[in-house]
């Protein structure tokens, strides 16, 4: 996979991200949000993040390959 590739892979995350992070805020300023969905959410986060991690150091590996 190029750096090309695996960054358009990053923002593709980072944006499922943004709308995971913005579920939770949603939640959280209802009021009457689940625990469960909260913590549902905030697990997704974390893995969503844990991925762009991959993605970026990915894309890194491959541009110094390439350089």
């Amino acid at each position: 996979m190029s750096a090309d590739e695996s960054l358009t892979k990053a923002e593709e995350l980072l944006a499922r991200l943004e709308a995971t992070r913005a579920e939770l805020e949603k939640l959280s300023e209802d009021g009457a949000g689940s625990p469960d969905r909260a913590i549902e959410l905030l697990g997704e986060l974390a893995e969503l993040a844990k991925a762009v991690e991959e993605e970026l150091e990915r894309a890194q590996r491959a541009a110094e390959t390439d350089a």
